[in-house]
């Protein structure tokens, strides 16, 4: 056989290879367009198997690596890894327990800032009952004069416009629910609600109201001022 029948075989295997190499690209395009065209579901199960594979290359990497070494060596990694595993668990631990601390004060913060609010809105309501309270006993003191001035000037020119003002002003009190305390005589005395001044000679049970002094004023079932009374020693009671 002559050199250049010898020489001809592998002149025609070259195309071959270039044309097995176009073939291979073309597969590799279709999988590629295959991928593309696959549902979103099967693409993931793709990427999974693919994951998959390079777990089980590194693990085939991972068994080589320690028949290759020593086991003194691989005892040492082996310990440094457990001492590693262990300071990171005791710092997990650690993080965990001072969230739990920063929850809890955080739960205490929030519950005493409810309780101020409370106790600072308590406050305020008290301030404004307190505030009404003194501007009626200051009120009430003014009544009385008016009242006193229509007991001593009963036949003054002025008395109709005193009686009007006079009629205006308990109006005012009834909206603020602001009532007299008005004992009538024979009344028992109550401690809360009336001021003893002194003891007379009457003709009412002993101990019981014998006069009014002065009336006295209630707001809201709380007595701002309490009544003047005198007080009756009975001597003139009869049985």
């Amino acid at each position: 056989m002559s050199e250049q029948d010898a020489t001809e075989p592998d002149a025609a295997s070259e195309p071959d290879d270039e044309s097995a190499t176009a073939d291979e690209e073309q597969a590799d395009e279709e999988t590629l367009d295959d991928i593309a065209a696959e549902p979103e579901g099967d693409a993931e199960s793709l990427l999974d198997d693919i994951a998959t594979e390079d777990v089980e290359s590194v693990d085939d990497e991972l068994v080589e690596r320690v028949a290759g070494s020593e086991p003194e060596a691989i005892a040492r990694e082996l310990t440094a890894l457990r001492e590693r595993v262990e300071t990171l668990e005791g710092l997990v631990e650690e993080r965990e327990e001072e969230a739990d601390d920063l929850e809890s004060r955080l739960k205490r913060k929030q519950a005493e800032f409810q309780n101020y609010k409370k106790r600072q809105k308590k406050r305020m309501e008290e301030e404004k009952e307190r505030a009404t309270e003194d501007l009626v006993a200051r009120l009430v003191d003014v009544r009385d004069n008016l009242q006193r001035a229509l007991d001593q000037d009963a036949d003054a020119d002025i008395r109709p416009g005193v009686e009007s003002t006079l009629r205006q002003f308990d109006d005012e009190l009834d909206r603020e629910n602001v009532e007299r305390i008005a004992p009538e005589p024979g009344d028992d005395v109550d401690p809360q609600r009336h001021e003893a001044l002194a003891t007379i000679a009457s003709d009412q049970p002993e101990d019981t109201v014998a006069e009014v002094h002065r009336p006295g004023y209630e707001m809201a079932g709380k007595v701002i001022r309490t009544a003047q009374v005198a007080v009756s020693d009975g001597s003139n009671h009869d049985e």
